[in-house]
């Protein structure tokens, strides 16, 4: 019955040619072109990929410059604006909304969010949740000294018997005592203790968060007294694998379509733009 079915959808396909004046073979080929999908132009979504028509990204509001409540009430930082040039290169409607640090995760495997763009770390433990981007920015650890003491590079050797300030029961505590056993390592209950025990005078450097301390150099309370020594450290056993942006878990076409968002931003320039707009110096 099937087959005789075909047969005379055949034979009326065949009659309707025939009337047209264009050969059978010809109206099969034409029949068969139509139904191949064709590329779209450069910078459009091609057939294997979702044809996106908004992103619905989360972030915090309480993480500057990265992400915060402005004086006028409105949601801004890096990670903000970093967020709609990615939806403007992929040429998307944006959503941008604060949530709760702790509810973030859950939204987005819920389906409340498409994305999270608020300097998650990539580390084992939000892998278990989510899918990452690839790494848009690392926050390194760095050595700080008084401006006097001329601390220009750093190694374990330089700073043997020299005493480091650190934040206690940290990644960066845990660094010293790995590679500068030879120094006198002086564990403080806070960042901010330690960077003031530097002024005072109670340490030769600190060590601590790259930003943090980018922050505390070019504000008040650093009195200008001091500046970075040696350069970045990030290894990733200690310090992370870095920043991405994170999306419900198997869902590889979007995150392939935020990563060609990324990669446009930053062959574009406006990447080092943001990034020049929201920090006074570079934290690397």
């Amino acid at each position: 019955m099937v087959l005789d079915h075909m047969v005379k959808l055949y034979f009326l396909f065949a009659i309707a040619v025939l009337l047209s004046g264009i050969p059978v073979a010809e109206a099969l080929a034409q029949s068969d072109r139509a139904s191949v999908p064709t590329i779209e132009q450069p910078g459009t979504a091609l057939p294997d990929e979702p044809v996106l028509t908004q992103l619905r990204f989360i972030t915090d509001n309480d993480y500057p410059p990265f992400n915060y409540i402005d004086e006028n009430g409105k949601l801004v930082g890096f990670n903000v604006e970093l967020a709609k040039a990615i939806c403007a290169e992929l040429k998307v409607r944006c959503s941008i909304q604060a949530l709760v640090w702790d509810r973030m995760i859950t939204a987005i495997e819920n389906d409340a969010a498409d994305a999270i763009i608020a300097s998650l770390a990539i580390t084992r433990k939000n892998r278990r949740r989510v899918t990452f981007s690839r790494q848009y920015y690392q926050t390194p650890a760095r050595f700080v000294s008084r401006k006097s003491d001329g601390f220009k590079d750093i190694t374990p050797e330089i700073l043997s018997g020299k005493r480091i300030g650190v934040a206690k029961n940290t990644s960066h505590e845990a660094y010293l005592k790995a590679f500068f056993k030879t120094s006198i390592i002086k564990s403080f209950d806070g960042p901010d203790a330690a960077r003031q025990a530097l002024v005072d005078g109670q340490v030769d450097v600190v060590f601590g968060d790259g930003v943090s301390l980018m922050f505390w150099l070019n504000g008040i309370a650093s009195n200008k007294c001091c500046t970075y020594s040696g350069g970045a450290f990030t290894e990733s056993k200690f310090f992370g694998e870095g920043v991405g942006i994170a999306v419900k878990k198997n869902n590889p076409q979007l995150l392939k379509v935020i990563n060609l968002g990324l990669d446009r931003v930053q062959k574009s320039g406006q990447f080092e733009e943001l990034f020049k707009r929201y920090f006074p110096m570079s934290f690397y």
